[in-house]
């Protein structure tokens, strides 16, 4: 049950934003709107609805792009906007063309709205590798805090439960090498007791683990105490293996991300990586929701073996340029924007 003030609320901000998105689309003449995941997780409930009316009310082409459908997270279980919800997350209506990044989210997605989608996963600029690390970025491992010796193994995610970093860090226990665990992101949103288990259980191990939220960002730049500030693209060529043990992803930026960088990844077999992207052939260190003694041989040969390494992140990336490239999202974009503005098409 919810109160009626909240309810006014949310239609209040729901007309302001209407208001703007008719001035929006009649002031630069738009022909197609492309509604990224704001139709999907109910971050923004006004702004959903409010697209969702305007996309009724003028037959806008819309393509809506979903990444966390509301039924993939708990904490959306139990709400007081269930009618919101099934009218805008998302909406069923004729000229909006779905999108899903997976296959599990397009079979649920019509299983329990009866609406059709295309898949498009995640992709990559495999056409034109990553440029070498420039001067600028030469000193990331001594602002890591790095010895010569020790290993860097990068964990390019938020610090956040399913991401199950637990793994990373016992991982890194059992090479038994000397190494620091670098986490890149902090935990957001998802408030902090998941990162207080995560340097708890470090400490138990007695595992370097380095949080470098506040030296990582989206631009390069400076901190307010002097100290650079780098993008995860600085930190990727450094890292001498990835690790990724999620227990859920959407898809798997991450992955793609280290498989783009050449780097050797560690990988939990978790549900879309079994279905999508496990069956494509890439060569990883993988376990299966634990640690296992096969894994950390094969990452430990992986580490000792150059040219066993080499062989094995150019296998990866000719496997990501052939189906998580450019070239895929622009023939797949070609086609939908098509479908939806035929008279279009010939300039895509």
């Amino acid at each position: 049950m919810r109160e009626r003030k909240v309810t006014e609320k949310i239609q209040k901000i729901k007309h302001h934003l209407k208001d703007h998105l008719y001035r929006f689309i009649e002031q630069f003449e738009i022909d197609l709107l492309v509604a990224e995941n704001c139709l999907t997780i109910p971050l923004n409930l006004p702004l959903g609805i409010a697209l969702t009316e305007v996309i009724s009310e003028t037959g806008l082409k819309t393509i809506a792009h979903h990444h966390d459908f509301v039924w993939e997270r708990q904490a959306f279980s139990v709400n007081a906007v269930w009618e919101y919800l099934s009218m805008a997350f998302p909406p069923q209506l004729p000229s909006i063309s779905h999108v899903t990044i997976n296959s599990s989210g397009a079979n649920q997605l019509a299983l329990r709205t009866g609406i059709s989608s295309t898949i498009i996963p995640n992709v990559m600029d495999f056409e034109n590798p990553p440029p070498p690390p420039d001067e600028y970025s030469q000193d990331v491992r001594h602002a890591l805090g790095l010895k010569k010796w020790e290993l860097l193994i990068l964990q390019p995610t938020r610090v956040v439960k399913r991401k199950g970093i637990e793994h990373a860090i016992e991982f890194v226990k059992r090479l038994g090498a000397r190494a620091k665990l670098v986490i890149s992101h902090a935990s957001g949103d998802e408030g902090h007791d998941y990162e207080r288990r995560v340097w708890e259980y470090s400490q138990m191990l007695g595992v370097d683990t380095l949080f470098v939220s506040d030296i990582i960002n989206d631009k390069r730049g400076t901190t307010q105490d002097g100290r650079k500030i780098y993008t995860l693209e600085d930190i990727y060529p450094f890292a001498d293996l990835v690790t990724y043990p999620s227990n859920f992803e959407g898809f798997g930026n991450a992955f793609l991300e280290a498989i783009y960088f050449r780097r050797p990844i560690l990988v939990n077999n978790y549900s879309i990586y079994a279905t999508d992207i496990r069956p494509k052939g890439f060569e990883v260190i993988e376990i299966d929701g634990y640690v296992t003694k096969k894994a950390v041989q094969l990452a430990k040969r992986v580490l000792r073996d150059p040219d066993f390494e080499k062989q094995m992140v150019a296998h990866n990336y000719e496997i990501g340029s052939h189906y998580y490239s450019y070239k895929v999202l622009r023939q797949k974009l070609h086609n939908l924007i098509g479908d939806c503005l035929p008279c279009c098409s010939e300039k895509c």
